[in-house]
């Protein structure tokens, strides 16, 4: 249990950014891709150029929601050793170097119930996590997580899809906190891109049913997707494309296109 004063960072940079009109940009990257200390430097280049908050990929061995790009970087980073305790470590020494970038783990139930939920999240609290996302944990099964991460003053931050009805969003909403992740195409990560004007009728119609931000991501790869789709929400969410240009090109091109997307911001 936190102090009931204690402020989460998510909070005050979302605060922050609206104050100064801003969209965010969220980072995402693997946890150990391709290894611990390129990992380490990968996200610090990341918020170092630009990134508001770093969303940071636990890896798993059956990443459903992911595609190829992130299926390969959790591959990679599992072989090289990657486990949920250095995934911890890693976000520990992030908070030391950027207390002022928030920081949400993303992943799948598995990895997290095996490490314990009462542990995972007292240890995640410790190490700064600000949020968490659990893709395939639905909300009808979360209450437990949700009163733990509630305590510790972490977001539980939920999932909406384009095929999340006007019966069932409430439900999605009810113990929603931080942001809302909206998933701007069906499918996986990092395949198609996302359509307007269908994109905006939804998150038009997702806005009026929070007053929560939300945040925008899956098929957003370039500083001109950023560009189109940041009008309607809060920020919006790169991962895929960032987790590719790491391993095909190396740091300087991820920083390069961090700042770019940024700008477009």
């Amino acid at each position: 249990m936190t102090d009931k004063n204690f402020t989460n960072r998510l909070d005050q940079k979302l605060a922050d950014l609206k104050t100064r009109d801003e969209k965010a940009l969220v980072a995402f990257l693997t946890a150990g891709d391709p290894d611990l200390d390129t990992s380490l430097m990968a996200c610090r280049a990341v918020l170092d150029k630009g990134a508001d908050i770093l969303e940071l990929g636990m890896p798993f061995s059956d990443p459903m929601a992911d595609g190829p790009a992130i299926q390969a970087a959790n591959i990679r980073a599992l072989a090289a050793g990657q486990t949920m305790i250095k995934t911890l470590k890693l976000a520990r020494d992030l908070t030391a170097s950027h207390a002022d970038k928030p920081l949400v783990l993303m992943g799948y139930a598995n990895p997290v119930h095996h490490y314990g939920y009462e542990k995972f999240v007292h240890d995640a609290r410790q190490a700064g996590v600000d949020g968490l996302i659990v893709v395939d944990l639905p909300p009808e099964e979360n209450a437990e997580l949700h009163g733990l991460c509630a305590a510790a003053h972490i977001h539980l931050i939920p999932l909406v899809t384009p095929t999340t009805d006007a019966a069932r969003l409430p439900t999605v909403l009810k113990r929603a906190s931080g942001f809302i992740y909206y998933v701007a195409v069906a499918g996986i990560t990092g395949t198609a891109s996302a359509e307007m004007p269908s994109l905006q009728k939804n998150l038009d119609a997702l806005k009026a049913a929070t007053n929560l931000p939300v945040m925008t991501g899956f098929g957003i790869k370039t500083p001109a997707d950023a560009a189109r789709i940041a009008p309607f929400c809060e920020g919006v969410v790169v991962g895929s494309s960032l987790v590719q240009s790491l391993y095909d090109e190396g740091l300087e091109a991820l920083a390069s296109r961090v700042a770019a997307l940024k700008q477009a911001l």
